[in-house]
């Protein structure tokens, strides 16, 4: 197990990841910008490094300072945390190529799963369903066109790297395809760094279901009762909910399975959450991407089953096989 850890984050995930590390006995150590000097997380944690000036761009972004204070704190591995730099695959191999312990997923399943065609090909592969929608970026107007003619109206354009609304748009019309194309390219660009955008057919009032599921390097990848996140507002997740209040015991059997052949196809390793969109008649269900991190609801997942993710995602990252089994 390790010695230390050192954490790559700040605010409520760092003060949580500490709670972990503390019971089991390991040291951490954190990362704080200038202005967050004197912040909770560097009270709490055994060891505090400033990593740059308040913005995050120069520090809790820059991948070479990070690394440069891990080796410094000696820490034995990285935790990312949620936000910032956790489904970067380039800090994980930095981190990897540093001599550290990565704790999340491998590198190249963060690139293909972060990539949103990329995660329909792999759940495709896996037998999985997805929405309807283009395997690959589109940039013509008249491919948009040519999608809404066979699918029907209306289809979202989603940006390929992202999420969170950004770079969504709704097309009900189809004098409104130029305009929503540029669009969700422009603000993919802005928020993501990249302008690809593909297509989908737009579900009605469907429900927002996430599984989460946990992988060790035996292979093994169990998933666990699902979060329902359809109270949202902007496409932004407000209230998390298990058990879902619709779901039926079969179909919930059935969205497990999915989530775990969709992980073992690419092989994953650590916490990560797969997201689905059942239709309404409460049984036709979609993958709609993977967050290769843990997710700020875990709690929930926590609460319900009793299982501590963080000590897991450390337990995991170290080699150890997962304690239980999926009939657990």
């Amino acid at each position: 197990m390790f010695n230390k850890v050192l954490i790559a984050n700040r605010g409520e995930i760092a003060v949580r990841i500490i709670r972990a590390c503390r019971e089991m006995g390991i040291q951490t150590a954190v990362v704080y910008s200038t202005a967050d000097r004197d912040a909770i997380h560097t009270r709490r944690a055994d060891e505090a490094y400033r990593v740059g000036p308040g913005p995050a761009a120069e520090s809790y972004l820059k991948i070479p300072a990070i690394i440069e204070m891990a080796k410094r704190s000696g820490a034995d591995a990285i935790h990312p945390g949620y936000g910032f730099l956790a489904e970067n695959g380039d800090f994980a191999r930095a981190v990897i190529d540093a001599g550290l312990v990565w704790v999340g997923p491998s590198p190249d399943v963060i690139d293909v799963m972060g990539d949103k065609t990329a995660a329909r090909r792999a759940a495709a592969d896996a037998s999985v369903p997805t929405v309807p929608g283009t395997p690959d970026p589109v940039t013509d107007p008249e491919a948009v066109r040519d999608f809404a003619r066979t699918h029907g109206l209306p289809i979202a354009l989603k940006a390929a790297a992202g999420g969170g609304g950004k770079g969504f748009r709704v097309v009900r019309e189809l004098e409104e395809i130029e305009e929503a194309l540029a669009g969700a390219a422009r603000e993919a660009q802005a928020y993501f760094s990249n302008p690809d955008v593909f297509i989908e057919r737009y579900l009605q009032q469907p429900r927002h279901i996430e599984i989460q599921v946990l992988g060790d390097a035996t292979g093994a990848v169990l998933s666990f009762p699902e979060r329902d996140c359809s109270l949202q507002r902007r496409h932004q997740k407000l209230v998390e909910e298990s058990p879902s209040p619709v779901l039926s015991n079969d179909v919930r059997e059935a969205l497990i399975a999915a989530a775990t052949r969709v992980s073992k196809q690419v092989g994953y390793q650590n916490a990560g959450t797969c997201e689905f969109l059942l239709d309404a008649d409460g049984r036709s269900f979609y993958f709609l991407e993977m967050n290769t991190r843990l997710q700020v609801e875990h709690p929930v997942t926590e609460l319900v089953t009793g299982v501590d993710l963080v000590v897991a995602q450390l337990l995991v990252a170290a080699g150890e096989p997962l304690g239980f089994a999926q009939e657990d």
